[in-house]
């Protein structure tokens, strides 16, 4: 199995980066008997980890020469991959086959063909190779949306090098195990993974947000008619006493028409930067139910995910700390389980409430693509650096950045603008990023976009927060962005009945007061 292997190239200062040349083999499978009467042919491919020699889980797209995907029989299999768990027999028929091979993003991708001949029978072996190893710095990769089969669950996160999933198994008022639920809603294995069987989801015309960390669904009633389109009832009392009851809630898009209300009411523990319409190989055609970008300004396969980041930015901005997170979609859109994922840095050993706690104490890296370790003076995101009135800040990043994909730039995002941008081949001729500096309250992160046609693929810190004489900063423009985004989603509410229309009212009319508190107090422009 003959291919073509790239060198890792260092970077100085301590940072290092992959000028990647994807792995390529050919197989050539030549028939047993010619003559037999047996079409087509079997391989059995065992894939080990390069270093190690051990079997491990991959994923793997299989495609025949019309392009059409292909799964083997018992794999977990959707859209257009399967996982197998170190070995899978491929039963095929005569002709040629295209295959890329994938773990998570650790590893180096595998791409390649082989040509199956009538009667021919073959075992073949390949090697992954890892370029870099996350949980051996500390950082424990997790996916909050998972829609697939629980009974996948184990070998779809070995497969994507996963340590925490969320598996939505209700939603809407339905219970999709019907009755038959795994005996305990944790489920550990392989002695640091942990897949919680129990997440769920509630929709309604304002937006969506998933429950994490419930033993067992909300009795919630389900809607007559599509929940996207249900006004009544307004979900809010409902996450007040989910949240009393210990259920963490997050809100799966930036730009749900509710995410103001929601913020404004103190409900929401963590929002989903990197989310479901960040797909592989394609770009998110719009906002579907929530409040669309202006494509003048978020034009492209970059539109989507950039809105999505300056909403979240202008939170921020606001001075609030929610801590972005990141979901595959997977069985729900046509992603991969872990293609969106959320690193979760910990000091000590990791175990599933240690990393829950890591997640609301901010120290988060999100990713679809490119791999950060960053560090300010030896703490992680999250982190807020205090000094006081009229003293001045100034920080040193520490930043380990590895990829498998070119990188366009690297920045430095401070108080929602882009204070620096370095071309990659900047960065890794200086060896370093620029100093951040600050004299008034503020925050900052790093963000790393990759160089793709037909996906955005993106790496981004979690903020570190700066207060200079005790106070947050609070950015006028961003308070009355949402104020205006409030008085935008009142306007747009229809409800016949009178009282259902007054209750649901209030709740905006809360938010309105909310950020026109902000907006009377705000001290940066």
């Amino acid at each position: 199995m003959p291919a073509n292997r790239s060198a890792p190239i260092g970077l100085p200062g301590g940072s290092r980066g992959w000028a990647v040349t994807v792995l390529a083999a050919t197989i050539v499978l030549l028939a047993v008997e010619p003559a037999a009467a047996q079409r087509g042919g079997q391989l059995v491919l065992s894939v080990i980890d390069r270093d190690s020699g051990e079997p491990i889980a991959c994923r793997m797209h299989l495609r025949n020469a019309a392009g059409r995907p292909l799964r083997p029989a018992g794999a977990p299999f959707w859209e257009d991959h399967f996982v197998l768990d170190g070995e899978v027999t491929l039963e095929l028929p005569r002709g040629e086959y295209t295959f890329e091979m994938e773990r998570g993003l650790e590893y180096l991708v595998r791409r390649g063909h082989f040509i199956i001949e009538d009667g021919a029978e073959d075992a073949r072996e390949a090697d992954m190779q890892r370029f870099f190893d996350m949980a051996a710095e500390g950082w424990f990769a997790g996916d909050l949306a998972l829609s697939r089969p629980w009974s996948e669950v184990e070998q779809l996160m070995r497969a994507e090098e996963l340590y925490v999933a969320s598996l939505i198994t209700w939603d809407d008022g339905e219970d999709r195990l019907q009755g038959r639920p795994p005996p305990e809603p944790l489920l550990e294995f392989d002695g640091r993974r942990f897949a919680h069987l129990r997440a769920g989801r509630q929709r309604w015309a304002g937006g969506e947000i998933h429950y994490y960390g419930l033993p067992q669904p909300l009795p919630l009633a389900a809607p007559a008619s599509d929940p996207r389109q249900t006004e009544y009832p307004f979900p809010l009392a409902a996450i007040i006493e989910a949240r009393a009851a210990g259920a963490w809630v997050e809100l799966t898009r930036p730009y749900w028409w509710d995410l103001p209300l929601l913020v404004a009411a103190g409900q929401v523990d963590s929002i989903q930067v990197a989310h479901g319409d960040l797909v592989r190989g394609a770009a998110a055609a719009d906002e579907g139910h929530g409040k669309s970008r202006d494509r003048l300004f978020y034009p492209g396969v970059a539109g989507n995910p950039r809105w999505s980041q300056d909403i979240y930015f202008r939170l921020l901005d606001c001075g609030l700390r929610i801590p972005p997170t990141a979901g595959s979609g997977s069985g729900a859109g046509p992603n991969p389980a872990g293609y969106n994922r959320v690193y979760v840095q910990l000091d000590g050993p990791l175990t599933h409430e240690g990393w829950w706690e890591g997640l609301r104490a901010g120290r988060v890296v999100i990713t679809n693509g490119p791999l950060l370790v960053p560090s300010i003076e030896g703490y992680p995101p999250g982190h807020v650096f205090r000094a006081a009135a009229g003293e001045a800040l100034d920080f040193e990043i520490d930043l380990t950045v590895s990829t498998r994909d070119p990188i366009t730039y690297l920045e430095i995002v401070k108080d929602g603008r882009v204070a620096h941008s370095l071309r990659f081949e900047e960065y890794a001729e200086a060896g370093r990023l620029p100093p951040v500096s600050f004299d008034r309250s503020g925050w900052f992160l790093i963000r790393v976009v990759a160089d793709l046609p037909d996906a955005y693929r993106f790496a981004m810190t979690g903020p570190f927060y700066v207060e200079i004489g005790e106070r947050r900063r609070i950015s006028r423009e961003a308070a009355q962005f949402f104020l205006d985004w409030v008085h935008e989603r009142a306007g747009r509410i229809e409800i016949a009945d009178p009282a259902q229309r007054t209750e649901v009212l209030a709740a905006h009319r809360a938010a309105r007061d909310f950020w026109q508190r902000l907006l009377d107090g705000a001290n940066a422009p």
